[in-house]
């Protein structure tokens, strides 16, 4: 007798809610242990975390300034991943998103009218993030490449280069010697919601509905689910299988590329240290708990946000490592991808045929 894990013909709606929220409550006894091994009250530190990321009107602003964009690479990542195509460069998609963002600003601000100059370096943001995402697209669909190793890697090209940048020629001769471009023009601020919480947030919420209303209503995302599901399927089909991959990719790189637009005309007001804090990481694990949604992706990265805001506040009050959140978005990542796999596949158990034992028996 043997196990085997074989692929349902159909998941339930039950299954697709069930799973991400038996999956989270197991990562939250998870790092229940975690906490105990530290000496630490697991209720006390949940309980502080909540009250820091949601209890006040700061710390809800400095959620959504992490949430946001988590939200938009969280949207790239899910709809590459819809193709099985494994886009693990949504850090350096949203960090060419901030250079090009930052170029205009800095080098066409006196161009281009002031009305004009947030909406380029938005679009400018989006065209550098399906540019730097243009690269494994194409080596996958021309020769075969995987994705996978080629997106990582250029991530640190991505960082690589902003650091050349903004310690190098793009340094702000009045900033002291500090590392940093100088400061945009006014007109290339998003303009604030409250806090430090911008209208990115408006972007991402919008641009989850229309990703979804694309995917699920259009002929072009049916075509897409038919590429993810089944490529030989597709080709059958008539589906151009690798121009669909390659348009994909480009707006996959251009949400990321959005993110680092937003990243840098909201928050930082320049190119500085600190625009690669993780974001397109932290994508994949929200991408994998929304089940590749997009509604329910701006619901996990606000969860996300406030942990990593969170887990800011356990380090101030309770002596924790402020790495305790990103602890927590690992403990999160293997149930939901061990979850992933409940879903997809069930376990059946079978019996050796005769035939089977007869060819072991003459080995």
């Amino acid at each position: 007798m043997s196990i085997v894990f074989e692929k349902r013909k159909s998941v339930s709606r039950a299954a697709l809610f069930a799973v991400p929220a038996v999956s989270f409550l197991v990562s939250l006894a998870l790092t229940g242990i975690v906490l105990l091994i530290f000496g630490t009250d697991p209720i006390t530190t949940f309980a502080a975390m909540f009250a820091g990321a949601f209890g006040s009107a700061h710390g809800f602003s400095e959620t959504l300034v992490k949430a946001i964009p988590l939200m938009l690479t969280g949207l790239g990542v899910a709809l590459a991943f819809k193709l099985k195509f494994w886009n693990i460069g949504a850090e350096g998609q949203l960090v060419l998103g901030g250079i090009a963002a930052s170029w205009v600003a800095l080098f066409l601000g006196a161009a281009i009218p002031p009305a004009l100059l947030l909406p380029a370096c938005i679009l400018a943001g989006c065209a550098g993030g399906a540019l730097w995402a243009s690269v494994p697209a194409l080596l996958k669909t021309r020769l075969k490449v995987d994705e996978s190793l080629v997106t990582l890697m250029l991530n640190y090209v991505a960082i690589l280069f902003a650091e050349f940048l903004y310690y190098g020629p793009w340094r702000d001769p009045k900033g002291y010697g500090f590392p940093g471009s100088a400061p945009f023009p006014d007109a290339a601020w998003l303009p604030k919601i409250f806090g430090r919480a911008h209208i990115g947030l408006y972007f991402a919420l919008g641009l989850a509905i229309l990703l979804w209303i694309i995917l699920k209503r259009t002929r072009w995302g049916f075509e897409l689910s038919i590429i993810g599901a089944s490529p030989k399927a597709a080709r059958y089909q008539g589906i151009s299988v690798g121009g669909n991959i390659v348009l994909a990719v480009l707006l996959s790189g251009a949400l990321s590329g959005l993110a680092g637009a937003c990243e840098v005309t909201g928050i930082s007001h320049r190119l500085q240290q600190g625009l690669n804090l993780g974001y397109g990481f932290t994508a994949i694990i929200i991408a994998w708990m929304s089940q590749l949604n997009p509604l329910a992706i701006p619901f996990v990265a606000l969860l996300m946000g406030g942990i990593l805001v969170g887990g800011d506040q356990v380090q101030l009050m309770m002596g924790l490592p402020s790495s305790m959140g990103v602890v927590m978005q690992g403990l999160i990542l293997f149930p939901m991808l061990a979850g992933s796999l409940f879903t997809e596949y069930r376990i059946r158990k079978t019996k050796r045929t005769p035939k089977a034992a007869c060819v072991e028996g003459e080995a």
